[in-house]
């Protein structure tokens, strides 16, 4: 019985290695805070470990790992709307730590609900498969192609309302 739990041990410890970048990508995208998202992969991963013993099947570490990290975005990001900023300047600068190529894209993705950016996130930025995040999110699958294909449109709508209005603010051409 105890080597099973070391065995699941490792393989958490081998995904984590593996996938850190990954999680913490994610975690910055939500926070935008460099130590911050690298506090919530910590915790994550501190958690990922200490549960180990909980993982059913090795089979689904990862997914089950991904949840956990979803877990602490949520947790730290609902912890922080309640915190009020002190100095609006820091958060100036923290934000220009993030480098995006598409400037449009980054805006569009912050005014998203949390709930619809995660699948954008999960789905294009960490090539995660439908199910997977499903299994991630604890939903159904329907309920995420749902999600997915809601938050599109609307990001097709918004990059497209945006590009109108840097030409010029018109939508109609007069």
């Amino acid at each position: 019985m105890f080597s099973r739990e070391k065995r699941k041990e490792e393989v958490i410890e081998k995904i984590l290695c593996e996938k850190y970048n990954s999680y913490y990508r994610m975690a910055y995208s939500f926070v935008k805070n460099q130590s911050d998202a690298e506090d919530i992969v910590q915790e994550g991963a501190y958690k990922a470990v200490k549960n180990s013993a909980s993982l059913k099947n090795t089979a689904y570490a990862s997914t089950w790992i991904y949840r956990i990290m979803m877990n602490e975005i949520y947790r730290f990001t609902a912890k922080m709307r309640k915190v009020l900023p002190l100095d609006e300047t820091v958060l100036e600068e923290e934000a220009r730590e993030d480098v995006y190529e598409n400037v449009d894209l980054k805006r569009a993705l912050e005014a998203m609900p949390e709930a619809d950016r995660t699948v954008v996130q999960l789905k294009y930025f960490e090539e995660m498969k439908l199910e997977e995040i499903a299994e991630v999110l604890g939903e159904n699958l329907s309920t995420v192609k749902s999600r997915l294909y809601r938050a599109l449109k609307k990001l097709r709508m918004e990059l497209e309302c945006g590009e109108l209005e840097d030409e010029g603010g018109y939508s109609n051409g007069k």
